[in-house]
């Protein structure tokens, strides 16, 4: 009778050296008295081909493997440090588990694979990297997030269905706008996080940050070869790339001609699984008007949930539409209707700086008491003069404010 071979799984080519090799050291006692034969079909449970294993069937792994761990360990030890050497009498599940390894199935092979994987890439191209846990980001933007009930709602959306489709025409683009300090980068970094195991530093998220990696105006021509080098690289390395831009607005022209072609609608036709990417603006520019619009909210006493994104996104379309009159090259892309989802942040009032303020604290694992959390709101500054509603620099400076509390 042949032996059975085991069916191919995605995102296992990287891990199967180190898994032979793991293999063969562990098979190396295989068939010796005590080893336990794997569990009959029965006692695994049904299991559809691509689903969940059957409790019965994970717990009889999660029982063989415990073991064998126990029983290595106590093989080391002895030999490095001559302890637990003694003779004694093993438990039923460790003379059940034997020096051998007999394999169920696939289950094995999955546990080393992920086991293995979790520690580094698993594909030339990262792509088994990419998590894309939209569930996951959405609870996190709930919890930590504050006061941007719109940005919340719209970064969500746009990215579940975006990613759901089978075959975008064009990249995504979002445009985050508003005051420093409002949360454009933390959510940046979220998304990140979410959208990829490795977060920022996964080799399918590029970050450029617009004075930083394009200071000088003179050498635009070599910042542009440069940039479509980068962009051209990672596009070709994932199927699904994240490329985040801060300080956009203070991109060069020449600078955004050479990443229009990357956002532009292409041809996906008998294409089941293309390319993706995901275009991110972070932008200081629409903060006044975004901020108007919350004041008048307050003065007129109603809640600034009210805030629609119809009424918002109007007024801040108009403002950047001024902006590209007046050589601010960013603002040129909503006139080519390359901008899927212009997403604006809101002010951040007392409270909400409060809250910042307390997952500094926990985030460093430190206790704090509201009369803490009202001094270090009271650090920052708060305008306008007359009504001190809206912090002029939100959330950015709290974490290091919070070292004025330390013993």
């Amino acid at each position: 009778m042949g032996q059975a071979r085991l069916p191919a799984r995605p995102g296992l080519g990287c891990c199967v050296p180190l898994l032979l090799l793991l293999l063969l050291l562990l098979l190396g006692g295989s068939g010796s008295p005590g080893t336990a034969p794997p569990p009959r079909a029965e006692e695994q449970g049904a299991v559809p081909e691509g689903g969940p294993w059957g409790r019965v069937r994970y717990e009889a792994v999660k029982k063989h493997l415990g073991a064998l761990s126990k029983q290595y360990w106590r093989y080391l030890a002895c030999k490095v440090w001559q302890e637990g050497c003694e003779e004694e009498e093993k438990p039923q599940e460790e003379r059940e588990a034997g020096w051998g390894f007999p394999l169920v199935g696939q289950d094995y092979l999955e546990i080393l694979s992920a086991w293995y994987c979790s520690f580094g890439k698993c594909c030339e191209t990262g792509d088994c990297r990419i998590i894309n846990n939209i569930t996951g980001l959405e609870a996190d933007l709930r919890g930590q997030l504050h006061g941007q009930h719109l940005a919340k709602e719209v970064v969500v959306r746009a990215l579940q269905g975006f990613l759901q489709s089978p075959r975008p025409h064009k990249a995504l683009v979002l445009s985050f706008h508003g005051w420093s300090g409002t949360g454009k980068n933390f959510v940046a970094r979220m998304v990140a996080s979410h959208l990829y195991r490795d977060g920022l530093r996964s080799d399918c998220v590029r970050v450029f940050i617009s004075l930083l990696h394009f200071p000088h105006p003179n050498y635009v021509d070599s910042y542009k070869a440069q940039l479509q080098r980068q962009l051209s690289e990672t596009l070709q390395r994932c199927r699904q790339a994240l490329l985040i831009f801060d300080e956009a607005e203070k991109l060069h022209p020449g600078l955004l001609a050479a990443i229009t072609p990357f956002m532009a609608q292409h041809d996906s036709r008998g294409q089941e699984d293309q390319q993706r990417s995901i275009f991110l603006f972070l932008s200081n520019l629409g903060g006044n008007t975004i901020n108007e619009v919350a004041l008048d909210f307050w003065r007129a006493g109603r809640a600034r949930e009210e805030i629609s994104l119809e009424l918002l996104e109007q007024r801040l379309r108009l403002e950047l539409q001024e902006a590209a009159e007046n050589s601010y090259a960013h603002s040129h892309l909503l006139r080519e209707n390359l901008i899927d989802f212009v997403v604006p942040f809101l002010p951040l009032e007392y409270h909400h700086v409060k809250l910042c303020a307390r997952d500094a604290f926990l985030a460093r694992g430190l206790p704090y008491t509201e009369a803490t959390l009202d001094e270090v709101a009271q650090m920052m500054v708060f305008v306008p003069k007359e009504e001190k509603l809206f912090s002029a620099q939100g959330c950015k400076s709290v974490p290091q404010r919070i070292n004025y509390f330390l013993p």
